[in-house]
């Protein structure tokens, strides 16, 4: 796919403004380049049945690459139609620091927040 169509799909995820900053911190305190972008998936396994991907990794060739707020995402377009309209944000509280996942395809959670099955 061109990169002309791939700037022309809207992307199926949002980023929280703490999410993004603290997305920019971990990229330069571990020194990862700008051709890395920020992978978000789905994988089998967890306590609901799935378990979010996320994490710095190379473009691969099935990609679909978004740009949202600055932070180049990637994605493999099967794992779009459990992410839709997910929010990701970064929580720093007394009980709970890191990434959050609002995913609205999500029929049922379990207590750690990463797991889910829709």
């Amino acid at each position: 796919m061109s990169e002309a169509k791939k700037a022309a799909v809207l992307p199926p995820i949002s980023l929280t403004e703490g999410a993004v900053r603290a997305l920019e911190k971990i990229k330069a305190e571990q020194s990862i380049s700008d051709a890395h972008g920020l992978r978000v998936g789905v994988k089998g396994g967890g306590c609901s049945g799935f378990s979010y991907i996320l994490g710095f990794d190379e473009e691969k060739e099935n990609d679909q690459v978004f740009e949202i707020k600055g932070i180049k995402v990637l994605m493999q377009k099967s794992h779009a139609i459990y992410l839709l309209g997910m929010e990701i944000d970064w929580e720093e509280g007394l009980n709970n620091r890191g990434f959050s996942f609002n995913n609205p395809n999500a029929t049922d959670t379990c207590g750690c927040g990463t797991s889910f099955s829709a």
